[in-house]
């Protein structure tokens, strides 16, 4: 869209909305709209979206900009943002099911666009600085390649160590399981490798669509074998 074509879906909930607002807001970073060879600003709906959502916040809550670049901040990073008057921005409550077990959006791909910052992933997770060392130390979790944050699945992985370690389980003691996760994405990969050398758009989404298939067949079928190796009397 044109900056004029934003301004028309805008003007309807948000009457005092000029181009020089527009241009104002993305002066101070709160909106990048791509930008054609010839210089003109082409707005996605993405872009409008992030508009909407800054004079909201200002209209409705007196937000300053400075807040609202950080509300954007958690928002592009896959959190929530700070409620009116909260300390910080929280990490979706979907993502960790109850009882530190990966619910069904911890299969769902973006959940590895959450970025959290260490001291994000330890508040949410419920870890000390020595027990991610730890976690890091074995391999069992650690920031994404080539940056310092950390996504969903490095919560997912902390969360449920957290939760182990109240029975006395620590980071050493989970190395098998690390083990065994590599055997089994060798497994995976077999499966999928096929599809993936195809060119064809359509094969690789069924190669990402029988890869989070089998990741979730896996986890059932371990949870199975250890729940029976347990025996009935254990299982009470």
């Amino acid at each position: 869209m044109s900056i004029g074509e934003v301004l028309s879906q805008l003007r309807p909930e948000f009457s005092d909305i000029t181009i020089s607002k527009i241009r104002f807001l993305e002066a101070e970073g709160l909106v990048e709209p791509e930008r054609t060879a010839s210089g003109y600003r082409k707005f996605s709906r993405e872009d409008l979206a992030r508009l909407r959502y800054v004079l909201s916040a200002q209209r409705d809550h007196y937000l300053p900009l400075r807040v609202i670049k950080d509300h954007l901040d958690a928002i592009d990073r896959g959190l929530e943002p700070p409620a009116t008057g909260g300390t910080g921005p929280k990490v979706p409550r979907a993502l960790v099911a109850a009882e530190g077990l990966p619910g069904p959006d911890a299969f769902l791909p973006d959940v590895s666009e959450i970025r959290l910052s260490r001291k994000e992933l330890m508040d949410a997770a419920g870890l000390t600085p020595d027990q991610l060392d730890q976690l890091e130390q074995y391999g069992l979790l650690g920031p994404r390649q080539g940056g310092s944050h950390y996504d969903g699945d490095a919560l997912v992985v902390a969360k449920t160590v957290a939760e182990m370690a109240r029975f006395g389980i620590e980071a050493r003691h989970l190395r098998p399981f690390k083990a065994a996760a590599e055997r089994e994405i060798g497994l995976v990969e077999q499966v999928v490798t096929p599809l993936v050398r195809q060119r064809n758009p359509e094969a690789r989404a069924r190669a990402d669509e029988v890869a989070r298939e089998l990741a979730a067949l896996s986890v059932k079928l371990h949870a199975t074998l250890v729940r029976a190796g347990l025996g009935p009397g254990l299982r009470r």
